[in-house]
């Protein structure tokens, strides 16, 4: 008997073969493809091989389509530039590295806080600055420009530090739907600054050294939240957070994010994403109408080690847009891997999403994937050696390393650990929807039926989609606008928990959250522990590329000209489908 691998929805088929797959290159055919480019020796290769077909963990959507293809692209999907530094000539340096690795199919992040604020002199040239927001319009013109590999354009992150003399600008800088198109934009926010917020402090904006004006935090966190409340942007990222929770905090400080968030880097930083696919570790014990579901954690475990070492393979066997960034891999060897189908798989279970049996549950799925995940990294490191910039007294005193259980930390100690970095929560937009539409990331399900108009090889094609949860489970839990924006916030603070890196999550706000408590979204974020937040409100201003209306929980996309349909890895925007920011 021939069994039958990959998506069975029509979407998800077209999903994977216009995304990940050659024309003409069957699933099984794809997947034979990158577990071989990422072999270690044939046991690993049937291993790894086997968790691919049967869609266990999904590599990001770039190491699909990259491993082992002819066509020279990078495995990774998004990159942070290198610093910028306050001249023309490197800015124009920054931009052309942008432009080589948006042609190779990598979105990137950059801090923009150390350009001069507008208006500033510029002696050498008697002239003034046109500030920072100004020269994100190269990188976003650069971005409209280049058609990535398999016809993606580069997604894009901008961020500006809260204490920056410009930051009223760049909050407003995205209060319309024609400007900086392909970016996404967040503010840095440091501890200094919401320790000035809670107690109603005055709020000094710097730069060098110098104060350019005194604000009120709480009034310029209102206009950060206004400008959230009314257009989705900009996100909130809190700096100091990510800092004191980064491994490497002794070698190197983070300033910006990849353009969805869940992986902080630094200068020429790169993430390699992978999601293990919740749903696919719930069985039914028993038959009839007595059966119940349960989650295998031994099977979760049994599939974590060789997919560590798949993942840690890429580093060595993709290319790299430039060389600075292939240097900054192979020295730290940094991967995210994280979680889908969350929400489908809890509900299966019979939790209710965001209720405090769903919350315990997702504790016990992320501590068991971080110990082994861990583990699995010391163990390549006593076969394959440490990082090359690990220093055991220093890693174990820094960040998320520190939190460790004990026994985790005493190996590291002795053994060393191959990679620096090895959890993250990601979007998975498509790579979910490609594996027969699983519940994206940590998210709720958005809808449990609608149909959407996708861009295929023939044309565009009106597709169904059903959620997996209710189409295999016959689970039909509360979707993401009938929850509690806070039943948000507590799954994204939960899981922040126990990754290293971060959390991609949108909260949804329904039109009953009042402005203040809406406020306190971000607040309860931050205090929490999570390294950021991004919240979407359905009656806001801002509307996704895609167009939809929901009836009867069905929701239908109008149809996308080519020439403006973006696909996966396309400048980021909220998709009204599924009510995420989808930037990969």
């Amino acid at each position: 008997m021939t069994i039958e691998y990959g998506p069975t929805l029509g979407i998800s088929k077209e999903i994977s073969q216009m995304k990940y797959r050659s024309k003409g290159e069957s699933f099984k055919d794809a997947m034979v493809r990158v577990a071989d480019a990422l072999k270690d020796n044939e046991e690993h290769y049937l291993q790894f091989k086997n968790i691919l077909l049967n869609q266990r963990f999904l590599p990001a959507g770039r190491v699909q389509a990259a491993m082992g293809a002819p066509r020279a692209v990078t495995a990774y999907n998004c990159f942070v530039s290198g610093t910028l530094e306050d001249s023309m000539e490197d800015i124009m340096e920054k931009a052309a590295e942008a432009a080589q690795t948006m042609r190779l199919g990598g979105g990137i992040g950059y801090d923009f806080s150390s350009l001069r604020p507008r208006g500033d002199h510029i002696a050498s040239l008697d002239s003034r600055s046109s500030g920072p927001i100004s020269f994100m319009g190269i990188f976003d013109a650069i971005c409209k420009t280049i058609a990535s590999a398999g016809h993606r354009r580069g997604a894009q992150m901008g961020v500006l530090r809260v204490d920056h003399p410009d930051i009223e600008e760049f909050i407003k800088a995205k209060n319309n739907s024609t400007t900086l198109t392909q970016f996404n934009v967040s503010v840095g926010v440091t501890d200094a600054f919401m320790d000035a917020v809670i107690n109603d402090k005055p709020f000094n904006l710097t730069f060098n050294g110098r104060v350019y004006k005194t604000v009120k935090a709480k009034a310029l966190w209102d206009e950060i939240m206004r400008a959230s409340w009314d257009w989705a942007e900009p996100g909130v990222l809190f700096i100091d957070t990510i800092n004191k929770k980064n491994n490497l905090g002794y070698l190197e400080t983070i300033a910006a994010t990849n353009p969805c968030g869940e992986q902080p880097l630094p200068p020429y930083g790169a993430c390699l994403l992978g999601s293990f696919n919740l749903v696919k570790y719930v069985y039914t014990d028993g038959e009839g109408v007595g059966r119940i579901r349960v989650f295998n954690y031994e099977a979760l475990k049994h599939d974590i080690a060789p997919v560590v070492r798949a993942m840690d393979n890429v580093i060595d066997r993709t290319v790299y847009p430039l060389e600075a960034q292939r240097l900054e891999a192979q020295n730290k060897r940094r991967m995210g891997l994280g979680v889908t189908g969350v929400a489908n798989a809890g509900e299966a279970l019979g939790y209710t999403y965001g209720s405090h049996e769903f919350l315990e549950w997702l504790e016990e799925v992320m501590t068991v994937i971080r110990d082994t995940c861990y583990q699995s990294s010391i163990s390549l490191a006593l076969e394959k050696g440490p990082f090359p910039l690990f220093q055991a007294d220093k890693y174990l005193e820094s960040g998320f390393a520190r939190t460790l259980p004990e026994p985790i930390r005493r190996d590291i100690n002795n053994y060393g650990i191959r990679n620096s970095h090895l959890l993250s929560v990601a979007p998975t937009g498509t790579i979910s929807l490609s594996a027969d539409n699983v519940s994206s990331g940590i998210e709720p399900v958005f809808s449990h039926s609608y149909e959407r108009t996708i861009q295929t090889f023939d044309g565009p094609k009106i597709e169904k989609v059903e959620d997996y949860g209710y189409r295999v489970f016959g689970v039909k839990g509360k979707t993401a606008n009938e929850l509690s924006v806070f039943d948000h916030v507590k799954v994204l603070t939960t899981a922040s928990k126990y990754v290293d890196s971060a959390c991609s999550k949108t909260c949804n706000v329904g039109d009953d959250v009042t402005w203040d408590q809406f406020k306190d979204v971000y607040m309860q974020a931050y205090l929490g522990g999570a390294s950021g937040c991004t919240t979407f409100r359905a009656s806001g201003k801002r509307y996704g590329i895609l167009n939809a209306a929901a009836v009867e929980d069905v929701a239908v996309e109008e149809e996308v000209p080519e020439d403006e349909f973006i696909e996966e890895g396309g400048a980021c925007y909220f998709d009204p489908s599924t009510g995420l920011r989808q930037c990969e």
